[in-house]
């Protein structure tokens, strides 16, 4: 039997993209190849004169899980190179996301978590059912969100992130709204309908103009990243994910243990 596709891609008759996340079994958490998916599907859509935008969603009950921690423990023990390239995909699918020349959409729903908040930031117009729930969970288990840490900044403000990136603690879609991770929330009966409104609003824009403006707005605020930033951000996420601490809280996860740190241990 062939395996689905980590990320599937649908473009209907008005041009609007729709990538869904599509690892329903493991709550859509990424790993190497949902990440090459998508960093391909970013990269096709970006240059397809016919896409007039992009949906991100992800299949089943959740939005997006964060990383597939896994996936994590088998990259604590990569070799230096291939670590820097597993954390060098994640800092890539954020930033091509981040920097797509038109207008993109998040629909969460159920859990949303680390690098699933990250997708959030990096779009244009974030919606959430109220049953969503959020965390920058990565401390939990040792290891640092660096790859997408620009863009928590850049989304809800340095204030907002440190906290809830430090504490790992979870927040609805209440609080979701009020430090600016999504821009609203939309009971499920209602959201599509309101994804179709925006939509509709938006396609009477003209693309070439939206496509400017975008990228006005990131490069002139210095939002965009270039090849050094990304390296940086990859490297610190592998270095902490191979540390001591890294190895001991994904060991912690795998065994269904509190990790040496937690009081609680």
């Amino acid at each position: 039997m062939t395996e689905a596709a980590p990320v599937l891609i649908a473009i209907d008759d008005q041009g609007v993209a729709t990538a869904t996340l599509n690892r329903p079994a493991r709550g859509n958490a990424y790993d190497e190849d949902m990440l090459e998916a998508l960093i391909d599907g970013l990269a096709s859509l970006a240059t397809d004169p016919e896409v007039r935008a992009l949906v991100i969603r992800g299949d089943g009950k959740h939005f997006q899980a964060g990383a597939d921690l896994t996936w994590l423990l088998r990259a604590a023990a990569y070799p230096p190179d291939q670590a820097f390239a597993a954390s060098m995909a994640t800092t890539t699918a954020m930033q091509r996301l981040n920097e797509f020349p038109k207008p993109s959409f998040a629909m969460v729903h159920g859990a949303c978590f680390g690098g699933g908040c990250g997708m959030v930031c990096c779009v244009d117009v974030a919606l959430a059912t109220p049953d969503s729930i959020f965390g920058l969970t990565e401390v939990r288990v040792g290891v640092a969100p660096t790859p997408i840490s620009t863009h928590m900044v850049n989304a809800m403000g340095l204030r907002h992130t440190r906290r809830y990136a430090l504490t790992g603690e979870r927040f609805d879609a209440a609080e979701a709204l009020r430090i600016g991770l999504v821009h609203e929330v939309v009971a499920a009966e209602a959201i599509e309908a309101r994804l179709a409104h925006i939509l509709a609003e938006t396609l009477r824009s003209a693309p070439g103009a939206c496509a400017v403006t975008k990228h006005s707005f990131l490069a002139a605020n210095g939002l965009t990243l270039d090849a050094r930033q990304m390296a940086l951000l990859a490297h610190e996420s592998w270095m902490q994910r191979a540390s001591e601490e890294g190895q001991e809280g994904l060991s912690a996860f795998a065994g269904r243990r509190r990790p040496a740190w937690d009081p609680a241990a």
